[in-house]
């Protein structure tokens, strides 16, 4: 078994876990009200744009997310949130330098022991969600489990889903497809991106994500019977109807969201596997970009 195999299958008992953590770190969390930027690099990102969205559809305040690199220092928030696994990503380190002493920043991480524990005024430690495996599962569904449930929105039927995600069969003639669509809406549509972002990291796979209503506006025109459109949350009406007509594999999804990106990592190993190829070392990445000064 991979890395990155044995570590997807703990997320259930890590979600768990950082769900009743949450209230023990309230007063480092974004408060209701406040006016937050969440940032992160790669998966970090993504999962900063699926809680910007959650944290933004239920009134607690202005929410947004951004990659580090891209963050705009001109605008005015009362707190940052870095997510970072190794605590060691240059932009992220950079961001959180170039802001200290205007805003307060936290940092969710999977290590303390790294320059991010000096970088950011608060931490939130999530050291069980850490992972050997360059290609990220469980840490970033458990950082996001845990803003979930600092927001309300956890439930445990999210975790018997994650359960369901690992003991199921994948959809049929799935691995053999020459290329992958994500489809999501609201904050499913990081979680899209994320999914996407699996099967080319792990199994160089040709894998696109878009905002669900705008699969029609373009996307769709390549879609054809080797492809598998995959919608991670609630579907627009007649999208699958018009997704089938192509040709292609549509996959509803039955799950918890984020249980459903479960799935999507499966399918990520599954089709590496298929390919000959190790998704513990992907091509050309390494755990953390740190950049030369």
């Amino acid at each position: 078994m991979t890395y990155v195999e044995d570590e997807l299958r703990t997320q259930p008992e890590c979600w768990t876990r950082a769900a009743s953590q949450a209230p023990s770190h309230r007063a480092v969390l974004p408060a209701p009200g406040e006016r937050v930027a969440l940032v992160g690099c790669g998966t970090s990102y993504y999962m900063a744009r699926a809680a910007a969205a959650l944290r933004e559809s239920t009134g607690q305040g202005e929410t947004d997310a951004f990659a580090a690199s891209e963050f705009p220092y001109g605008r005015r928030y009362d707190r940052v949130v870095a997510l970072t696994r190794s605590g060691t990503t240059t932009e992220v380190l950079e961001l959180l330098g170039k802001v200290r002493g205007r805003v307060r920043t936290t940092a969710v991480t999977a290590d303390p022991d790294t320059p991010v524990r000096d970088a950011a005024d608060d931490l939130v430690v999530l050291d069980y969600a850490d992972e050997r495996s360059v290609v990220q599962t469980r840490f970033a569904t458990t950082a996001l489990t845990l803003l979930r449930a600092h927001l309300g929105l956890h439930t445990d039927a999210a975790v018997t889903d994650a359960r369901a995600a690992l003991t199921a069969e994948l959809p049929q003639d799935l691995v053999g497809r020459a290329q992958f669509a994500f489809l999501g809406r609201g904050w499913t549509v990081g979680l899209a991106d994320e999914a996407a972002l699996k099967l080319r990291e792990a199994a160089g796979a040709w894998t696109e994500s878009y905002p669900a209503m705008e699969y029609r506006h373009g996307p769709i025109s390549v879609t054809t019977h080797s492809t598998a459109t995959w919608m991670i949350g609630e579907a627009p009406p007649g999208l699958a109807e018009q997704v089938r007509a192509t040709g292609a594999a549509w996959i509803g999804g039955a799950l918890d969201p984020l249980a459903e990106l479960v799935r999507a990592q499966r399918l990520a190993v599954a089709v590496a596997a298929a390919r000959g190829l190790d998704p513990d070392r992907p091509r050309h990445l390494t755990r953390s970009v740190i950049l030369a000064p």
